[in-house]
């Protein structure tokens, strides 16, 4: 009730921190005795607590509910949300550098860990990197259709003509980045392929777009980025979006775009957009941006709206969309992203990726 925090933790991991007078430092050994004395009302969140805690708390009255650190942490501030679109930037121009290096390369000649070692150090180079936001995934063509594939010496494949999916993203002091691109390797993709990116695509766009009154879930709207891919009678097994911390946690609850997912959306909230298309044995699409739930212009009845805004600024690849399964204002989507994306990044690239990015994001 006096708003003061018991924190276990090794001394030493917080001797240069000043984390005010509410804040007592207790050695980590001493958190399950401590446990043991507490009376009175404990509140524990079942979906985060071990069971050990639940054991240890037995003089207390446990009230079974959410933690009320979780949503008002992914609710970004301004400071936060400032941060993160100078983390993308920077992210930004390390993706570019690495698709242009790409680009140049013939395939046959280089493997999926090659592709993950490049891009790393593309990210390196930044001088700013604390660590990967995860392990790249790395997928050459049926190996892009495994959801959740790790390359390793044994699975590392020599990247064919065809379709690389590259998942990756970074961990900086000021944000956390995770991005998705498909791109095309070597001969230009079939039209199977094409169509089935576009509609991928589609349901990017669909979120990205979306306004929605004050008070919808994630579950209300993940819908949305699968309606074009269902009536082609097609669909992805896994979830639409996750949440996204401002560093150091690139899941992070309790909001997503998911069919099992009630938590309400609320304005500073990051989350992935990520719908995708795998066909076992054959490849594997998912186009991914983070972004952020903002406030938007009030409805005729002075009903409240969120929208979305786009954080990631990385260019889609142009090769794989099919414009005629476009409607005008999805076109006018990808222009005006591409647009941004150029004007965004070009001054931090060297003259000849700048060239690359102009022709990467020029007019469909």
């Amino acid at each position: 009730q006096d708003a003061s925090v018991d924190f276990y933790c090794a001394a030493e991991k917080v001797a240069d921190l000043d984390l005010g007078p509410k804040v007592r430092v207790g050695a980590p050994e001493l958190f399950w005795s401590d446990l043991t004395r507490l009376q009175g009302k404990v509140r524990i969140d079942a979906s985060s607590a071990p069971m050990a805690v639940l054991d240890a708390t037995k003089e207390a009255e446990i009230v079974r509910g959410p933690d009320p650190c979780v949503l008002p942490k992914a609710c970004k501030n301004e400071t936060e949300l400032a941060g993160v679109r100078k983390a993308h930037r920077r992210d930004g121009v390390a993706m570019v550098k690495f698709l242009a290096w790409l680009d140049g390369q013939s395939p046959g000649t280089f493997s999926e860990i090659d592709t993950v070692r490049a891009l790393e150090e593309y990210r390196h180079a930044t001088g700013k990197l604390c660590d990967l936001a995860f392990e790249t995934i790395c997928g050459a063509n049926a190996h892009g259709a495994i959801v959740h594939y790790r390359v390793n010496e044994e699975t590392n494949a020599v990247v064919q003509p065809g379709l690389l999916l590259v998942d990756s993203g970074g961990q900086y002091l000021d944000g956390t980045t995770d991005v998705t691109r498909t791109i095309a390797i070597g001969d230009l993709p079939t039209d199977d392929v094409r169509r089935c990116y576009t509609l991928v695509l589609k349901g990017m766009i669909a979120i990205s777009t979306l306004r929605f009154p004050k008070g919808i879930t994630g579950r209300d709207i993940d819908c949305l980025a699968r309606a074009a891919l269902w009536r082609a009678g097609m669909d992805y097994d896994h979830g639409t979006g996750h949440g996204v911390g401002a560093y150091l946690s690139v899941h992070e609850g309790p909001a997503r775009i998911s069919r099992a997912s009630n938590v309400p959306l609320e304005a500073g909230m990051v989350l992935s957009n990520e719908p995708g298309y795998y066909r076992e044995g054959h490849f594997g699409i998912r186009i991914e941006n983070l972004i952020v739930v903002t406030q938007a212009q009030a409805g005729q009845d002075s009903r409240q709206f969120h929208g979305f805004e786009t954080l990631t600024h990385v260019p889609l690849d142009r090769r794989l969309i099919d414009c005629e399964l476009l409607s005008p204002q999805e076109r006018q989507w990808i222009n005006d992203y591409h647009h941004r994306v150029q004007r965004y990044l070009s001054a931090d690239l060297s003259k000849s990726e700048a060239a690359w990015l102009a022709r990467a994001t020029a007019r469909i």
